[in-house]
């Protein structure tokens, strides 16, 4: 695409203004979707069995249709196929559920509604018999699940071929349906973006129901200079909106579409969604589903699924403990990590905030709480729905509704990022937990400790600068991030084991490195830690260099050490660690007198961080962060 035509797109939408859909509600239909029936997945990496299961002959999927040989049967008793009735029983007006089908039948066919619960035990609700094709309609109550459980169907071709296809779930409708708008933020993917721009606009019922996409771009890479992005702008009509502004991070990028929407429609809701994800276009629906019929205004969000395994769950839900800095927490119970073509999460487990991979917001959530912190990257999220359950709006984490993002575990956790994720551990959690000065000091001081013995110079300082601008107070986040991205991956250069070297041409003697084996961890981790610390500051410490895998990089093996190479987490390089007694003397006192000042000054900075959260949220605020007039 050239550059006149990228820039036709901006003018576009520039002048467009806000997409007419997005300002006035919509009747509702008699009854909602709330989940369609699906047979093949997205993309073809994603196995189809997370859809449904068939066994004892062929079948032909499509996406929405599935053709059953004679004696085949098939059951959606799978990731996508459940209808996950305890999170709709116990969050939602719904008390029962229709599942309608139509059949072309060439002999007796069984159909069958099945639920399970907690346990994960097997029942069967309704039943259906025919010989005849047209539209089978089976109905459950919502009555049995509040702990746990979920629905789905069972299929029998017994006389003669079947198909299957316009399988929905449904319920009564409410008066009428929200508005609801996607808001994807991204920065320099702008291949990943287009793709997922044009996976919303794959699906014809999808598209109907949003009202409006704002792409709001950050980088240098333009999402509007994609062929694809261009070939699919035509088929939103008005509906796409295109922003360009600078980089402020996720922060930025996912406030700049809840500000805009808010503007737009007071009662619109707001999908946040990942520019990187593999779409599964059906997750919008079931979202937008869900929200319009919850009790209470409530965040709804997708789980995640793994991209690289596609089968396989993140986690169920995730909570915190601010009292130790930590997110990401698994929620008891709930599973993690797991093959969902082996196991269900049959207990519902309530989430303590969403991330934004791909996350519904309530108008009302924006019109009582305002918009996000700036803190441009790493625990914005957390923060927001935080702060929402605090002034009494809850968040679900949705079963059988996902998208595929990157594995966590491919990315070194030894990076840039890691200044946003101290920096910000420390704002979100002085926002709404009353942290134990000298507990907090005495673990940070163990954590840089590791790292030291570790041999992370670098890691350590970069974790040092996020507490450091932690110290500053609220003018720490007076530009929205951008020179505090600016200094943290400028000083690393400094630190040279946070260069990452290609495996085979990295500068060391390669053909003398063996890979030493970790042992179990310690079973007396501190005292273990100051044996190393000891060994390391005396250099009583192994001689040579050795290899070290992934796995196997603990701080207590690699800290027995003077000289390691250590495989990266991506798997696409490795890092050189070497012994630097004068290093990690400088940043042990640097540490030290840090550590002092935050032991010393956390309740009275806790307080003034609490107290600077209404301007730091504000439209104003954030209206001059990106530079534009304030709307009156």
């Amino acid at each position: 695409m050239d550059a006149s035509a990228g820039q036709a797109v901006t003018e576009i939408n520039e002048t467009a203004g806000a997409p007419a859909a997005l300002r006035s509600d919509h009747k509702a239909p008699e009854r909602l979707v709330l989940a369609r029936g699906l047979f093949s997945g997205p993309a073809p990496k994603i196995n189809d069995d997370l859809y449904a299961v068939v066994k004892g002959g062929k079948a032909t999927r499509e996406r929405f249709s599935l053709r059953l040989d004679k004696g085949a049967t098939a059951h959606t008793n799978t990731y996508f196929g459940r209808f996950a009735a305890s999170y709709w029983q116990r969050w939602t007006h719904v008390t029962e559920v229709e599942v309608a089908m139509t059949l072309e039948v060439a002999g007796k066919t069984n159909v069958r509604l099945a639920a399970s619960d907690i346990a994960g035990h097997r029942r069967i609700v309704a039943t259906a018999q025919t010989r005849e094709s047209g539209r089978v309609v089976l109905s459950a109550p919502l009555d049995m699940f509040i702990d746990g459980g979920a629905l789905w169907l069972e299929i029998d071709a017994i006389g003669g071929e079947v198909t299957v296809r316009d399988l929905e779930w449904t319920t009564a409708a409410p008066d009428h349906v929200r508005p609801v708008a996607i808001a994807i933020c991204t920065f320099n993917r702008a291949a990943d973006c287009a793709t997922t721009v044009a996976a919303l606009a794959s699906d014809a019922t999808v598209l109907a129901a949003i009202d409006a996409v704002y792409v709001v771009d950050q980088g240098t890479d333009l999402v509007q200079d994609q062929v694809l992005f261009t070939e699919t702008q035509p088929k939103f009509g008005n509906k796409l909106v295109y922003i360009r502004q600078p980089n402020l991070g996720g922060a930025g990028g996912f406030t700049r579409g809840l500000y805009e929407v808010s503007a737009a429609n007071e009662h619109a809701d707001v999908i946040l969604m990942d520019d990187d994800i593999l779409c599964e276009p059906e997750t919008v629906l079931r979202l937008n589903a869900f929200a319009n019929m919850t009790v209470e205004p409530t965040l709804v969000g997708a789980q995640m699924l793994f991209l690289f395994n596609p089968d396989y769950l993140n986690v169920g839900a995730e909570e915190t403990n601010l009292a130790t800095l930590r997110h990401g927490q698994k929620v008891a119970k709930a599973l993690r990590n797991t093959s969902m073509l082996k196991k269900h999460q049959e207990r519902r487990v309530d989430a303590g905030y969403q991330a934004w991979w791909t996350c519904l917001i309530p108008a009302e959530v924006v019109k009582k709480i305002g918009l996000p912190v700036p803190i441009f990257f790493q625990w914005d999220d957390v923060e927001y729905g935080l702060r929402a359950r605090e002034h009494g709006f809850r968040t679900v984490t949705l079963p059988n509704a996902a998208v595929w993002h990157a594995d966590f575990y491919w990315k070194d956790f030894d990076d840039w990022a890691r200044y946003f994720s101290s920096r910000n551990s420390l704002i979100v959690s002085s926002l709404h937990h009353d942290l134990d000065p000298k507990a907090i000091t005495r673990q940070l001081l163990r954590e840089i400790g590791e790292y030291l013995v570790g041999m992370q110079y670098g890691l350590a300082h970069t974790t040092l600068q996020g507490i450091e601008d932690y110290l500053r107070g609220p003018d720490a986040l007076r530009d929205g991030g951008i020179a505090a991205l600016a200094a943290a991956r400028g000083s690393r250069g400094d630190y040279p084991e946070t260069i990452k070297h290609p495996a085979a041409t990295a500068p060391i003697p390669s053909s003398h490195v063996n890979v030493s084996r970790a042992g179990g961890e310690p079973s007396r981790p501190l005292l273990i830690l100051f044996k190393r610390a000891l060994s390391q500051w005396t250099g009583r410490t192994v001689p040579g260099l050795v290899g070290v895998t992934r796995e196997d990089a603990h701080w207590w093996h690699v800290g027995l050490y003077d000289h390691v190479v250590v495989t990266d987490a991506s798997q696409s390089g490795v890092r050189i660690r070497k012994r630097d007694k004068e290093t990690a003397r400088r940043l042990l006192i640097r540490a030290y007198r840090t550590l002092k000042k935050l032991r010393e000054e956390l309740p009275a900075l806790q307080q003034s961080w609490r107290a600077a959260m209404p301007e730091l949220t504000s439209r104003e605020n954030w209206e001059r962060l990106y530079g534009i007039e304030p709307k009156k």
